[in-house]
């Protein structure tokens, strides 16, 4: 069983190229590229080096919902 640390970039069979974020005795937790986060049994997993780099992310923009007009101002009008 090999611990890798957060940060690390790390490729498994199913899910491809990803990340580590977090890894203890207990649990490994893999940001992927095209799969998102997954947690995993850091016994049971298995794993290989990657020498991908990480994708850049693109913070998503939020819409905003349009102003409500208010029922004062909808009755004035």
């Amino acid at each position: 069983m090999r611990m890798y640390s957060a940060g690390a970039r790390v490729s498994q069979a199913t899910y491809g190229d990803g990340t580590v974020t977090s890894a203890d005795e207990y649990h490994t937790r893999i940001e992927f590229d095209d799969h998102g986060p997954r947690t995993f049994s850091t016994v049971v997993v298995s794993l290989t080096p990657s020498t991908t780099l990480a994708p850049v992310k693109v913070p998503k923009s939020r819409k905003r919902a349009p102003k409500a007009v208010s029922a004062a101002k909808a009755i004035s009008a």
